[in-house]
């Protein structure tokens, strides 16, 4: 035991540079799923015909691709369509895209779930679509989706590790090498394994808060 705790001060400052970079994949990339997430949401739910079958085929086509040949297909296709993106911008570009059609199928079903009672009643007193989304729809619909929401947020965290195929040095590429010029898997591994849980947990805990906060302001 007291070797483990000699080899993890020798290990986790390499380890902890993987982890910032994990951070700031799965921040980039949750914010561009997000805003993705919810034009694909608007559009499954704007009424329009052709507009929501096209969504809904790309959102089905999407999910239906495992995320590392998303991410393979971003960097190592796209170069020979003129789109040559960094390690680093396609692990993003790949797991946002993934996810975003895993959020917005979360916000779509937030916002049917809206009672449309409230929706008739806004269009009654002359609401225009966009004011009547932004003013009822969406605020409802926020307060539904924070649970699957959050389970999204776990999710994309561990995914986040998928974009070390890629070559992106995070925690996941950061173990593995350590791991390789040090023989030491457990200690290595038991490492990145728990400092993964020091951002899941907590981010579950987080998201808990929230969720019973906004409960309580209904």
């Amino acid at each position: 035991m007291s070797d483990f705790f000699v080899s993890a001060q020798i290990y986790l400052p390499i380890l902890l540079k993987g982890m910032w970079l994990t951070i700031s994949v799965t921040l980039l990339s949750l914010a561009l799923a997000t805003a993705l997430g919810l034009v694909w949401a608007l559009f499954r739910t704007s009424g329009v015909r052709w507009l929501s079958i096209s969504t809904r085929i790309v959102v089905e086509f999407v999910r239906g691709i495992p995320i590392l040949v998303v991410l393979f297909y971003i960097y190592f296709v796209m170069p020979e369509f003129g789109l040559d993106l960094t390690a680093f911008q396609a692990g993003v570009a790949g797991l946002a895209l993934t996810y975003s059609c895993y959020i917005g199928e979360t916000f779509r079903a937030g916002i049917e779930a809206v009672d449309r009672g409230q929706v008739e009643a806004a269009k009654s007193i002359g609401m225009k679509t966009p004011l009547m989304m932004r003013r009822v729809v969406l605020p409802q619909a926020f307060r539904i989706v924070v649970p699957p929401y959050a389970n999204n947020m776990v999710m994309l965290l561990k995914d986040s590790s998928q974009v070390s195929v890629i070559s992106v040095a995070e925690l996941t590429m950061q173990g593995k090498m350590l791991a390789s010029s040090t023989f030491d898997n457990m200690t290595v591994f038991t490492l990145v394994a728990l400092l993964y849980l020091c951002l899941t947990v907590p981010l579950n805990f987080a998201m808990r808060y929230v969720e019973v906060k906004m409960g309580q302001a209904r």
